[in-house]
């Protein structure tokens, strides 16, 4: 193995990079719904047991307080949209900057229960895992420390909280609004947590509680 690879941020940002170098390339191979979606798939879990197993443990301290966080962001994304009609449509949430919101799936894929299974497990079980080790796990201590391994997780230092949650906000285009409330109950639960487990499990939990939501109500535009 390269000193390359065993550069002490490849368990926290090496699949994340994997799985947003997919996000530009999967639309131009031209695969098949169910190949495309598999392949988004194994790839990046791949990538998170050659290098992050050795980050990665799985025993939350607070399992049923982080249920009930990510029950709560999942509230938190949907609100808008429910409580205020056209809210998405505005200037703010449609523009050249954050894209809009539509679904980037297929049609014959949301029609596919095989392909919205794929895109189900992608969400709840992979995302998880690899966008909390690169937002909390690593960058919020990156930017307070650059040899972040001095630092816990979980560590507070004002520029980074805010600057990881306004970044967890751009990285959900026409959703930065939501994107950021979430990013900031994230961050804080990972402050008082201090393990990545449990926001693993919150962030799971939302994924699934949205996923759920999408399917049952055919609101495609949550899965940009």
């Amino acid at each position: 193995m390269t000193n390359a690879l065993r550069h002490p941020a490849l368990p926290y940002v090496g699949p994340f990079v994997v799985f947003i170098a997919l996000l530009a390339v999967m639309p131009k191979l031209g695969l098949e719904g169910r190949v495309g979606l598999a392949l988004w798939l194994v790839v990046p879990a791949a990538a998170i047991v050659a290098w992050s197993r050795g980050v990665l443990e799985f025993r939350p301290a607070r399992p049923w307080l982080s249920i009930a966080m990510g029950i709560g962001v999942f509230v938190i994304w949907i609100a808008p949209d429910t409580l205020i009609p056209g809210w998405r449509q505005s200037v703010l949430f449609q523009n050249a900057i954050v894209g809009a919101a539509k679904s980037s799936l297929a049609a014959d894929t949301l029609a596919d229960p095989w392909s919205l299974a794929l895109r189900s497990v992608r969400a709840i079980l992979l995302v998880p895992i690899l966008e909390e080790l690169f937002w909390r796990g690593w960058l919020m201590r990156w930017i307070a420390e650059p040899d972040f391994r001095k630092l816990p997780l979980g560590h507070y230092e004002s520029r980074s909280f805010w600057l990881v949650a306004v970044l967890f906000a751009l990285e959900h285009g026409s959703y930065w609004d939501v994107g950021l409330a979430a990013g900031v109950a994230y961050n804080w639960w990972m402050v008082k947590t201090r393990r990545l487990s449990d926001l693993i499990l919150a962030h799971a939990v939302t994924n699934a509680s949205l996923c759920a939501y999408v399917v049952k109500t055919g609101r495609w535009e949550y899965w940009l």
